[in-house]
């Protein structure tokens, strides 16, 4: 009984169940709590953040899975007010058509290797900051139908592939004149339904293991804190400003995912 009790027996435990060391845990946890920040503040950037580090620790295959189970996992938290402010006549669309083409890009995921995969998921965060960058659309702009199927299966897809639905959405939404709140909530709305998909995807295809789902339950609390954290902060800075962080924040994101390919 007492050998149970010494540390070094929890530490084998730790890792016997989850697959990484504690050092390594609390490094993983350290990450998701300022992505979950990120996420708070801006709506997005969770996975756009994560799955590239966590692809350090883990394959970038699991690495994605696991990151759609943490978007499962905090999706629910403030979902009522995320559906009263949400732009629900394009964010419904748009998440049910990601919905149905994400198993395309987890069977992508499935088929390519490691290191192309992490080139992928390099290439995406990339295009992501490249996308903001693009002219905001007129006042009063509606987007089409066109548009948003196709930010829905270009959504769909990267969920599946990389677990970031978020390049394409929110270019889709921070190129219109918004309020913060609309343009947050609509793609929270919008990740909660790629990341119920995502989940299903990765059982179907076989890729979602009980040791990823008790890693993801073990990081919920950092993500929690972190997302509660960073939706306190939001609303507290003027809408040019959130604007401009949001492209920080992924221009961040695009230059450590290069750093990373190139180290």
């Amino acid at each position: 009984m007492a050998d149970h009790a010494r540390p070094e027996n929890q530490v084998t435990d730790l890792q016997s169940l989850v697959g990484v060391a504690p050092l390594t845990f609390a490094g993983a946890a350290a990450m998701t709590f300022a992505a979950a920040y990120v996420r708070g503040l801006t709506g997005f950037g969770m996975a756009i953040i994560l799955v590239p580090l966590l692809g350090l620790i883990v394959t970038p295959g699991e690495a994605v899975v696991l990151g759609i189970l943490l978007q499962l996992l905090i999706g629910p938290v403030g979902l009522k007010v995320i559906l009263a402010d949400a732009d629900r006549s394009s964010a419904v669309p748009i998440g049910l058509i990601a919905m149905a083409t994400t198993p395309i890009g987890m069977a992508a995921l499935h088929a390519t290797t490691p290191d192309v995969a992490r080139l992928l998921i390099t290439l995406i965060a990339v295009g992501a900051f490249v996308a903001i960058l693009l002219p905001k659309q007129p006042e009063g702009h509606r987007p089409g139908r066109l548009a948003i199927g196709g930010t829905g299966i270009a959504s769909g897809i990267l969920t599946g592939f990389a677990a970031m639905p978020g390049p394409p959405v929110v270019p889709f939404y921070l190129r219109r004149s918004l309020p913060p709140k609309v343009a947050r909530a609509s793609m929270m709305l919008i990740f909660f339904a790629t990341a119920i998909a995502g989940t299903l995807a990765a059982l179907w295809v076989g890729i979602a293991t009980w040791r990823l789902l008790i890693l993801a339950l073990l990081l919920f609390a950092p993500m929690w804190v972190g997302n509660h954290v960073g939706g306190r902060h939001f609303g507290t800075v003027a809408p040019h400003v959130w604007q401009a962080m949001v492209a920080v924040v992924l221009g961040l994101a695009a230059v450590s995912a290069v750093i990373r390919i190139l180290t």
